[in-house]
């Protein structure tokens, strides 16, 4: 039967254990010198080698010709240990044998002699998954065991066990292995087994397997299974990785503010089935190594790559500015965190683009400090800052008689904001209707249909479900930022209920704009005008933009010209 490569290439001794050195070297010197302790403790995470080193430690003790504190391996001890005719060493698993009865048991056998090394020795992993009772059952026991018994708890979880068990063991915390370290290590084991592993995939699968080995020859395995000349491509493949030329494209279109372009590449990622949880992860690591170069003047030292990957990485990060990193890097953790309770993890990493490609329809704090962050830049560069599409033709006039109350609207002579003077411009921007009957007769177009009997009635679009389908086969970022909302229908118009306020921003556009009228006339086959459906609870007041306002305070207070 084939054995699997962390199997095979287990440590035997300490000295094969890799990027440990701080406990083998302690254990070796405490067997060397018969300080042997009765309760040790290994914590760290998965893969580092806790196990390993606790059978490495149980034949050490027992093994009838250790030299210098490792087991010679050719004893019968050491024979019998690792072929498991010789019973002196338990191994238990708590997870499963973590009641009071199972623990119980455990003390029973202690007062049993070993019967062919000198010591009995257990080894309980995860023993933090062992009940109250459990603890409680082993704490004597642990305290003052037979001379001839020797306890390793190992566990990735220390915090959960209770300080009357900390205190009675020797603690040694195993650390991540370091990716240089593990690179070297997988390198070693391709080599014995006869397989071409890159330089760049050695470093990948180091990056993915996160400080642990188990992990990463595990990976190394798969990738064996595929192929013996392995790569990053190959690597990024098997793993389910995007790749770093899909990264590097995801952040361009981030740094450009192009987000049709990221929604094409975030549609074929998922048309290829990569995982959207793990496209938002890798993004994180992408703009931490951003936010590495472009703080830390020793950059090189705490980012794990390549050389070229690194020059690469420099070059990419200089379209962002600090604030826009770490506005980035909030916002994949937001998204992340979202996933993770349960949302639609395609959705949310398109929202998560869509904000950082149109900062606008983000209005958090750490948004605006990202705009005002470039807006500075671009000053003190002394170009001519333009301001937002929002501001220049939205003036305060145009919104105003939309929003607030009907008598107002009735009374404002500026013909814009009213549908009844337009044939039906695409540019124009969507009404926002009442939800109340409304005063002006809405104009009768020739060509449209009233999908109602009554025009005065507002009902629910029905068909939202087949006009969602074809938005995701025709305007991808619309899906996403329509996602949760509802339609009604009220004589010629198309009224969007939506909880999203970038949906108020996204129509005004023509393209969007087009994209609705033009789903709407295949799914119904009746022309219709835009709007919004405004409940009677909502505020008539306008929405204001803070960056605006802050750009009308900087032109009132000193001399800039803004164009």
């Amino acid at each position: 039967m084939y054995q699997v490569l962390y199997r095979k290439y287990r440590p035997k001794v300490f000295s094969d254990v890799y990027g440990q050195d701080h406990v083998t070297s302690t254990l070796k010197n405490e067997i060397k010198n018969g300080r042997v302790s009765h309760a040790y403790l290994f914590t760290g995470s998965r893969g580092t080698g806790k196990t390993t080193c606790a059978k490495i430690l149980a034949k050490a003790v027992n093994c009838e010709h250790n030299v210098d504190g490792e087991p010679c391996n050719e004893c019968e001890v050491c024979k019998g240990l690792d072929n498991g005719s010789i019973y002196d060493v338990v191994e238990i698993d708590a997870a499963s044998n973590n009641g009071v009865d199972n623990i119980r048991e455990l003390r029973d056998e202690t007062n049993y002699a070993p019967s062919r090394g000198k010591y009995r020795v257990y080894i309980i992993d995860e023993v933090h998954m062992l009940s109250t009772g459990a603890f409680n059952a082993l704490l004597k026991t642990l305290e003052e065991p037979p001379a001839h018994v020797i306890f390793i708890l190992a566990t990735t979880e220390v915090h959960k066990l209770p300080a009357t068990i900390l205190s009675r063991c020797q603690r040694f915390d195993f650390k991540r292995i370091q990716p240089e370290t593990m690179a070297v290590r997988l390198k070693e084991v391709a080599g014995l087994e006869g397989l071409s592993l890159d330089d760049d995939a050695a470093v990948l699968i180091a990056r993915i397997a996160d400080g642990a080995l188990r992990d990463g020859l595990s990976i190394l395995d798969q990738c064996a299974g595929r192929s013996k000349e392995i790569n990053s491509d190959l690597v990024s493949e098997v793993a389910g990785l995007a790749g770093r030329e899909a990264m590097y494209k995801l952040s361009d279109c981030i740094a450009n503010s192009d987000s049709n372009t990221a929604m094409s590449i975030i549609s074929d990622l998922y048309q290829n089935s990569f995982d959207m949880e793990r496209l938002c992860v890798e993004m994180i690591n992408h703009f931490r190594n951003f936010l590495v170069a472009k703080t830390v003047r020793k950059s090189r030292e705490l980012i794990i790559c390549t050389d070229d990957e690194y020059n690469t990485i420099l070059e990419a990060s200089k379209g962002f500015t600090v604030e826009s990193i770490v506005f980035a890097l909030d916002l994949f953790q937001n998204t992340l965190v979202t996933i993770k309770g349960g949302a639609s993890a395609r959705i949310e990493v398109e929202m998560a683009f869509i904000k950082l490609c149109e900062p606008k329809m983000d209005e958090s704090i750490a948004s605006l400090l990202d705009r005002v962050s470039k807006l500075e830049n671009a000053i003190k560069s002394g170009v001519k800052v333009q301001p937002t599409q929002t501001a220049v033709p939205a003036p305060k006039e145009e919104y105003v008689p939309r929003e607030e109350p009907k008598p107002q609207l009735k009374a404002e002579p500026t013909p814009e904001p009213t549908p009844e003077p337009e044939p039906t411009p695409v540019e124009e921007e969507p009404p926002v209707q009442e939800q109340q009957p409304v005063v002006e007769t809405p104009p009768v177009e020739h060509k449209t249909a009233p999908p109602v009997s009554d025009p005065n009635e507002t009902v629910e679009f029905t068909q939202w479900g087949d006009f969602m389908d074809v938005l995701h086969r025709t305007n991808i970022p619309l899906f996403g930022v329509l996602s949760g909302s509802k339609g009604y229908v009220r004589g010629e118009f198309f009224l969007l209920d939506s909880p999203n306020p970038a949906v108020r921003d996204f129509i005004k556009l023509p393209i969007h704009s087009r994209s609705i009228k033009a789903a709407l006339l295949e799914v119904t086959g009746v022309h219709f005008k835009l709007g919004l459906f405004k409940r009677q609870t909502e505020q008539s007041a306008p929405k204001r933009d803070p960056l605006e306002d802050l750009i009308n305070q900087a032109q009132n207070s000193i001399n800039i010209e803004f164009k």
